[in-house]
């Protein structure tokens, strides 16, 4: 196994506030306790609904969002702190895309200085080198040289999350946390943007973490897979396990949300909706403590691991 990044125990809370001091009475758990490896090369996807924690996860990753506890290390070093970041260079070798491609974009900025402004980060490059380079990298996602001196609302949403994928390799990352790249984008479209990024993947050799809801696009782009749910992870395994043998409840439901277009079968597959929501409410004890916490993951094989009660079966 080539190791990349190391996340244990990672944390991060937010403190409430109330009362006439304004003291913190409650904090709200938005990641509480997960671990993973990231592998080289290896694409990762982070699962789960809306409030579940897993763009916190990523924006931790990154450095956007302060841990309230545990290690990310990478290269030997935790990262967790601003100033050990910015001495290996850890916010040129780990790149974000962001969910919406419009606000992620500065609007005054033409798009050869967008793209340009991570690499003026981390290197030295004459003016002639670096629209090289912006030329380059527009071409790998298939935009046209005349895109360099427009504006970011001169394009379609899925040209502007290409641009904000040329922008996110533009200083050769080793990793990049994709938040949703593709949720607002029509069908097509997403096509297109994930094809890129799987050819961009083995041009560089790039590790993704990609963070979504949508079981479909994560099934076609990733390796691994991690379910999360308030914060834990209650599933990780790879695609196989996920999809073919999902053991917790929650993961379960999930899959039994992904839309059919089977319709001969309509009344089929609503009865095994039904049966898996069934079985949610009359399960939930074995997969939950008493304040709805998710139990500790235990490995049900070498690939898979499952939140279980004591590390019971499901």
């Amino acid at each position: 196994m080539s190791e990349l990044l190391r996340i244990s125990d990672l944390k991060v809370h937010y403190p409430i506030r109330s009362g006439f001091f304004n003291r913190v009475t409650d904090h709200v758990l938005a990641v509480d306790g997960v671990d993973f490896i990231i592998e080289k090369g290896k694409t990762y996807g982070l699962v789960g609904e809306s409030g579940s924690g897993k763009s916190t996860t990523g924006k931790a990753i990154v450095g956007l969002e302060k841990t309230t506890a545990g290690e990310i290390i990478y290269n030997g070093h935790d990262v967790t702190k601003p100033s050990v970041r910015k001495k290996i260079d850890y916010n040129k070798d780990v790149q974000m895309i962001f969910q919406d491609s419009m606000s992620s974009l500065n609007p005054k900025k033409r798009i050869i200085d967008v793209i340009a402004e991570p690499i003026r980060n981390f290197e030295r490059l004459s003016d002639q080198e670096e629209k090289q380079k912006v030329k380059k990298l527009l071409d790998i996602v298939g935009m046209p040289d005349d895109a360099l001196y427009k504006y970011p609302h001169e394009f379609s949403g899925g040209q502007r999350q290409r641009i904000g994928v040329a922008r996110a390799v533009a200083t050769n990352p080793k990793l990049i946390i994709a938040d949703e790249p593709v949720s607002a984008l029509d069908l097509s479209v997403q096509a297109q943007v994930l094809n890129f990024m799987k050819r961009i993947q083995e041009e560089f050799g790039l590790s993704y973490l990609f963070i979504s809801h949508d079981l479909g696009v994560v099934k076609h782009m990733c390796d691994n897979i991690a379910i999360m749910y308030k914060g834990r992870f209650v599933e990780i395994g790879s695609r196989e396990d996920i999809y073919n043998n999902p053991q917790h409840i929650y993961t379960k439901r999930l899959l039994s949300a992904i839309p059919r277009i089977d319709v001969p079968n309509r009344d089929k597959h609503m009865e095994v909706r039904r049966q898996v929501e069934l079985e949610y409410q009359e399960k939930q004890s074995s997969h939950y403590d008493s304040n709805g916490r998710v139990f500790d993951l235990s490995n049900i094989s070498d690939t898979h691991q499952v939140a279980l009660k004591n590390g019971g079966e499901a």
